[in-house]
């Protein structure tokens, strides 16, 4: 059964649900469903614009850091399927709207991040790019995508604080473009992406390439000693025991 659940809308919309409980956490599976499902909405002619969504309380909670797997199969995942999702979601032709119904925590901003217009429920919950503070790096990927869609001094404070946040921070950080109460929340989120996929998809398709292209171009151009550096920070003495002590505080079992 897919991590990534798929269901059209009117106007064209297509809805992504990630559905992975109880965080819709990042791991292998969900970043290869997500990756098929944004294929198959690009091929479609039908779909004019992608909302994406998290199942339950969650939106995404970042990378799943309680999976098993070695150090080399961790970083595999980082610079190719992490890589791999994100870009195509980045530069997907077609408008993509985040509708953050929940908590969006380090990866999961960043996936938020990756959509052209982010949405957000005016509700309690929690956001932030916490990696730093659980001796964890960004992959070229996260940082030009982080680059991309802040200011330099809100991407500062997101990642160098690397807090944790109340949802009635976004608008201020500029993570969130809306925050929509809960009784007009989906409506609204569908109906911008209707007025989004009804423009010419042509001209669309044309400025959004021109506006992510340095981006995507700088992360294609990322070489093995520079990947290779974003992934020693993961296993060096103090990241592995500030993921161990982050794990023991969420009640699991450290790596």
């Amino acid at each position: 059964m897919s991590t990534v659940r798929r269901e059209d809308r009117e106007g064209g919309v297509r809805l992504l649900t990630l559905d992975r409980p109880p965080a819709n956490a990042i791991e292998e599976t969900l970043l290869g469903d997500l990756s098929a499902a944004l294929d198959d909405a690009r091929m479609d002619d039908a779909v004019r614009a992608l909302v994406v969504t998290g199942s339950g309380r969650f939106f995404c909670g970042g990378l799943d850091l309680s999976a098993a797997r070695a150090d080399d199969d961790f970083g595999r995942m980082l610079l190719d399927e992490f890589r791999d999702a994100h870009v195509r979601l980045l530069t997907m032709p077609k408008p993509t709207i985040a509708m953050v119904n929940g908590h969006a925590i380090a990866g999961g901003l960043v996936l938020m991040l990756a959509c052209d217009y982010r949405l957000g429920l005016d509700g309690d919950y929690s956001i932030g790019l916490n990696e730093v503070a659980i001796g964890a790096s960004f992959p070229k990927i996260a940082f030009e995508i982080v680059r991309l869609r802040l200011t330099h001094a809100q991407a500062s404070e997101l990642l160098l604080r690397a807090a944790i946040y109340p949802a009635s921070e976004a608008l201020r950080l500029g993570v969130l473009h809306e925050m929509l109460p809960a009784d007009a929340f989906e409506e609204t989120v569908l109906r911008r992406a209707a007025e989004m996929g009804a423009y010419p998809r042509e001209a669309f398709a044309h400025t959004k390439t021109a506006l992510v292209a340095e981006a995507a171009t700088r992360v294609e151009a990322q070489s093995p000693e520079e990947a290779a550096s974003d992934i020693a920070v993961w296993v060096t003495p103090e990241s592995l025991a500030a993921r161990a002590a982050q794990q023991a505080k969420l009640g699991k079992r450290p790596e």
